[in-house]
């Protein structure tokens, strides 16, 4: 028998980290030998099977997760707590929260170990650390108390090659959007990207994508391909900013050549989008020529110019409605993304952000409306949830009906202000 039980929380929200995760442990098959992998995505399924869990030396329950989860997993962890003192039980977390407020995650929160960064490296090497009972304390990408009760912070992993890793899991028969790139050069105030990947772009290599295409076509049938990436006009790109339209092309034409003509190729929607300083009528008739998706999504965030800047978007308005008519010329859905309340933001801002939805909206695009909610490791990290103005509400009222306008506005209002009584006083 075994020695481990490895659980990872599975959700819909969770599932992209948790393959990336197991693509990772596959790289090093012999953790294997003695970890049992499972997946829960309530606290009942893991007290249904105390019984199994009695049965190993150790239980680990692996968590990646947003910041809005955080209450969630805080409620999880104190009812499950009881269950892994039982089942010699560890917890272990990673993602965009812990990963931007890791100290936090292990003293307030009460994970035992929290993953700071990207995890390809660090997560099998706790794993293992683990099975050889070893003290695991000052690893690089660890937060943790070491055996003596310290807490030891090993500061962010360092950035891995993405050519070095799967992001399927033939193992377990999973596999879901291909990342093809990674980091973001911006730096936007309210995103955590370029803080928990960096602002230097690493794309994977067409070789790798195309090798991994071929795996998973004979594995699973694939039939489709989505890409997961910042910016799906930025692949082959040296600096993320300007366009690579040669490596663009040759990315396109080897998806189509292993999926065949029937194949479906998904880039610039959902996971992924266009910024719109990249869209043009050559980026968009590329596009054109090989994607199945209809809509695509572009960032406009505010229709101020000095909201712009004090995001660091590096767009301006003007460029938002460029990008939005190029859309609908070359018989795209714009699907263009807004964030009410941004800090700083005033009410000539916020009537500015209005005049560009209603005037979108209008001519055809579809908006998706959000409310500012802050997020560690970013430079709004401390300030206060977004305020729904009486002039987007007012909008809102408008457009709902018309069925152009979409978002999950009130709830992140809600929840924004819980986040920035945790930031800024560790109140949970």
């Amino acid at each position: 028998m075994k020695s481990t039980k490895l659980y990872f929380y599975d959700t819909p929200d969770n599932k992209y980290s948790v393959t990336a995760l197991l693509g990772a442990m596959e790289s090093r098959s012999e953790l294997f030998e003695e970890i049992d992998v499972g997946f829960f995505s309530r606290p009942e399924e893991l007290e249904e099977n105390e019984s199994e869990l009695q049965r190993y030396r150790r239980t680990v329950l692996a968590f990646s997760f947003f910041s809005s989860q955080l209450w969630d997993i805080r409620d999880m962890l104190l009812r499950l707590r009881p269950l892994l003192q039982r089942c010699r039980g560890v917890t272990v977390g990673g993602g965009p929260h812990v990963s931007g407020d890791g100290e936090r995650s292990v003293t307030l929160l009460g994970l035992d170990y929290a993953l700071l960064g990207e995890g390809e490296i660090s997560f099998p090497a706790l794993l293992s650390a683990l099975l050889r009972d070893e003290d695991p304390a000052g690893m690089e990408g660890l937060c943790c108390y070491d055996r003596s009760g310290k807490l030891v912070n090993g500061g962010m992993a360092a950035r891995v090659n993405i050519d070095g890793f799967d992001p399927v899991s033939p193992r377990f028969r999973r596999y879901g959007p291909l990342e093809i790139t990674r980091g973001c050069p911006y730096g936007c105030s309210f995103c955590q990207t370029g803080g928990l990947c960096g602002h230097q772009v690493r794309h994977r290599s067409l070789e790798h994508i195309e090798e991994v295409m071929l795996r998973a076509k004979e594995l699973f049938k694939l039939r489709f391909f989505r890409a997961l990436t910042p910016n799906a006009l930025s692949y082959g790109s040296k600096n993320g900013v300007e366009v690579n339209l040669e490596e663009l092309e040759k990315l396109l034409q080897m998806l189509r050549r292993v999926l065949g003509e029937q194949g479906q190729i998904y880039m610039g929607y959902f996971p992924s989008e266009v910024r719109p300083n990249n869209v043009s009528d050559e980026t968009l008739s590329l596009l054109k020529r090989f994607v199945c998706n209809e809509d695509i999504v572009i960032g406009a965030q505010s229709g101020s110019e000095r909201m712009l800047k004090a995001a660091h978007r590096g767009h301006t308005a003007e460029q938002v409605y460029e990008a939005a008519e190029c859309l609908l010329r070359h018989g795209f859905v714009p699907n263009v993304d807004f964030i009410c309340g941004l800090p700083g933001e005033g009410e000539e801002d916020a009537q500015k952000s209005v005049e560009m939805i209603e005037r979108l909206a209008n001519e055809g695009c579809r908006i998706n409306v959000h409310a500012f909610m802050p997020l560690p490791q970013t430079r709004w990290e401390a300030e206060p949830a977004g305020k729904i103005r009486q002039c987007y509400i007012d909008l809102l009222r408008r457009l709902t009906p018309k069925n152009v306008v979409y978002g999950d506005w009130v709830n992140q209002s809600a929840q924004g202000k819980k986040m920035h009584r945790y930031f800024t006083t560790g109140e949970l």
